[in-house]
This record gives C-alpha cells, structure tokens and sequence, in this order.
C-alpha cells in the first residue's frame, strides 16, 4: 500500500509518520454504487478513506466488484474500520485481516461497539482491543466515546489519533457535548479527530473552529440528496473551519457593544474625558 508523500506544508495533519494536507476523512459506504462513492471522495479532496472490512469488498470475494478498482491504494489511504464488531477479539481479528488483505498495511480504525441500535462505543472492550493491536504494531486511530478520562487512557496505551463521537452514528445531530470535547483537546497530544455525528457543513466547520485536527464522516455525505455536492461542502467547511481556528476568533463581549468602525476624531465627536 502507498503511502502519501509528506506534505510541504506547515499545517500538514500529521497522524504518525505519515503527513496530509487534507483534513476531512471519509468513509466509503451507503452510496449507491462505486461510481457515486468515487466521485464523492474524489470532490471531498480526502486522502483518508475509510473501508469497513466485513461489509466491503477488498479483495476477500474474488469475481465481485472491488472498492480497490474505484479508489486505488496509489492515490488514496485506505483506513480499515472494524465496524459492526461488538468484542475486542472480533475487532482484533478483523483488522488483522485487514492487514492481510492491504500488504500488511498497519494504519486502521478501532471501533468497538455496546449497542446495534445506537452504534455507542463499548469503552472497556476498546481499550482492550487497542493494547492488544498496538503490541501487534498497528498505527490505532480509536473511535471512542468524548470522555476525556477514557482519551487520555487510549493515549497512554499509544493509539495514535483519538476520535470522539459528537453524537451518535448517522444521527446527523451535529456536536452536542463541545465542552467535552474542549476538555479532550486540552490534554491531547495526538490528533483529536471528530467521528460520528456530522450532518452537515456547520457541524464541521465548528469541529475545526474548536480546533479539532480534522472529521471523519460517511452518513453526511453519502446520505445526502446530492452526496457529490455535500462533498464539495465538507470539504470547503473543513478548510473554513480550520482557517478560523489558526485565525483566532474575536473574544465574546456580553453587554459591552462596540462599533465595527473607529468613532475617534470623527466630525462633531466631543472628546470623552
């Protein structure tokens, strides 16, 4: 599997040892055919696509369409998911699988989950799985719940990116709990990555204007009545967002108004002692 050539730039995200220019990651399923999915990530500009290895064809059914032919392993970074695993043993032997199947790729995405109808991660078989893998030599980007007790464990154990969910998977219910995620910013010291949530171009600009390192989204997109143009929005929202992040926002004046124009010197203006 390739990987991406380090990024000249001075805002490269950085997860591991591999650089990206791109901020939005995006997931490859629920559209309607390939074709679909590989104009949506082609005009999201994500490097990172996310693969689910038990409902995605890589390889492991011959004869049938392959998710590789559409976005090829030279141009993209594929990141095996374990979604639907609900045990760390699953989750362990599916990117196990994984690695198998991508030429013993090593970077994947953790998920373990505590419930089929609300998709809410199972913390202690995550934390399981993620030092079972990380002993294995996986890069673990974790999807986990915004507790920041829990981020700071699954950083301790040498996952290297974090991913609390800002609300459930494929609710679309935006970012919900902000204060939380604040506090898991303020320890990190790998990428804070938003997964889960997102439904629409705001939800990520406001991730990446509180300062997250990028956003992992499928449902969105995919979901979307015209997946490609939501794409296109999430991306601009993504880059948006993390301008005015590094930008600095003005801080918030209660009850104290103030012209957006200097009235100093201006005709007819007493001055004030």
């Amino acid at each position: 599997m390739t990987d991406p050539t380090p990024m000249a730039s001075d805002d490269a995200l950085k997860i591991g040892q591999r650089s990206f220019s791109s901020r939005l990651l995006i997931g490859t399923g629920k559209y309607r055919d390939f074709d679909e999915t590989r104009s949506a990530v082609e005009e999201s500009g994500a490097q990172i696509v996310t693969v689910a290895i038990r409902r995605t064809n890589i390889g492991q059914t011959a004869g049938e369409p392959s998710l590789l032919d559409a976005l090829p392993p030279s141009r993209f970074t594929y990141l095996p998911n374990t979604a639907g695993c609900y045990s760390a043993d699953d989750a362990v032997r599916t990117l196990r699988l994984a690695r198998e199947l991508l030429d013993d790729h090593t970077l994947v995405k953790l998920e373990v989950l505590g419930d089929p109808h609300n998709l809410y991660p199972n913390m202690p078989e995550t934390l399981k799985a993620a030092e079972t893998l990380v002993k294995e030599g996986f890069e673990v980007m974790v999807y986990c719940s915004d507790d920041p007790i829990q981020a700071r464990v699954l950083e301790s154990i040498g996952c290297v990116a974090i991913m609390p969910l800002a609300s459930l998977i494929g609710s679309g219910m935006g970012i919900l709990n902000p204060w939380n995620l604040q506090l898991i910013l303020e320890k990190a010291s790998v990428p804070v990555i938003v997964d889960a949530g997102v439904g629409t171009a705001s939800d990520a600009a406001i991730a990446m204007e509180l300062g997250c390192a990028g956003v992992l989204m499928n449902t969105a997109v995919a979901a979307a009545r015209e997946p490609v143009r939501m794409a296109r929005a999430m991306r601009k929202a993504v880059e948006a967002g993390r301008d005015a992040y590094l930008a600095g926002r003005m801080p918030r004046k209660l009850y104290s108004a103030a012209p957006s124009s200097p009235v100093g010197g201006m005709i007819g203006t007493a001055s004030q002692p």
